[in-house]
């Protein structure tokens, strides 16, 4: 039988599910091995006896909330997908603002008609089994972790930074550059695609390690004279770090 899949996206732009539909050729591979049960993006039937469930977006609502609930019940393992499951995303920007004025930034004169809460990833409502990081997520780690639950492989995620892959594509330095960069602080995995293309990493795949943050942030204040702020608001663009202040 089949191992059946479900996708479900709460609070976001859902690009991580539309990242599944995109991987055209190789998904209809994926379709030769499982079945896929629940997907409000690519069908309109729903099943909810699901062996792997893939969660984008963050818990940002109510609702939310009990929606992430009843997946964690009706799913026998849990996948967040992308910076918003993961890391609460951009959505948790909102955190650091008052109520009042995100909602009247959002919604206007309707700002009363929607209920909200403080933006977090899955991990902070249900027991989640396995993440898969990034804005939007990878979609060829995808690809591997379908893999790897079908051949009954242990998954595991880069445990080296964004610096290692930038290097090896032979990328400029951005961060020797005087550019705010948080490849040294952030998870491999994607290519370093954004410095690759001039961009810095902003850290949407999630900090490698605290040990690793306590250091660069003591580097980037010395190097660069930033301030504790500069290097916060950075950090917390995609929720990589949003406790305490920073090592």
């Amino acid at each position: 039988m089949k191992p059946k899949i479900a996708i479900f996206s709460l609070t976001s732009c859902e690009g991580c599910s539309l990242a599944i539909l995109e991987l055209e050729d190789h998904l209809l591979d994926i379709l030769g091995a499982v079945e896929i049960v629940n997907f409000r993006e690519g069908m309109t039937d729903r099943d909810w006896d699901i062996d792997i469930a893939f969660v984008d977006g963050a818990v940002s609502t109510p609702q939310d909330a009990k929606e992430i609930q009843h997946i964690r019940e009706k799913s026998r393992v849990l996948v967040a997908i992308g910076a918003c499951a993961c890391l609460g995303g951009v959505n948790t920007l909102k955190n650091y603002q008052s109520e009042s004025d995100y909602r009247r930034c959002v919604y206007g004169d309707m700002a009363n008609y929607f209920p909200t809460t403080r933006a977090k990833p899955l991990s902070a409502i249900v027991k989640v089994d396995y993440e898969l990081p990034g804005c939007p997520m990878v979609k060829e780690e995808f690809l591997e972790f379908v893999k790897c639950m079908l051949m009954g492989k242990v998954f595991r995620l880069p445990d080296s930074p964004v610096c290692v892959e930038c290097k090896k594509r032979g990328n400029p330095c951005l961060y020797d550059q005087g550019i705010f960069c948080l490849g040294p602080v952030t998870r491999g995995g994607c290519s370093a695609i954004c410095p690759t293309f001039g961009s810095k990493c902003e850290g949407c795949r999630g900090l490698i390690s605290r040990e690793g943050l306590a250091a660069a942030g003591v580097n980037i204040r010395e190097t660069y004279n930033a301030s504790v702020k500069d290097v916060m608001d950075d950090l917390r663009l995609y929720g990589a770090y949003q406790e305490g202040d920073l090592p």
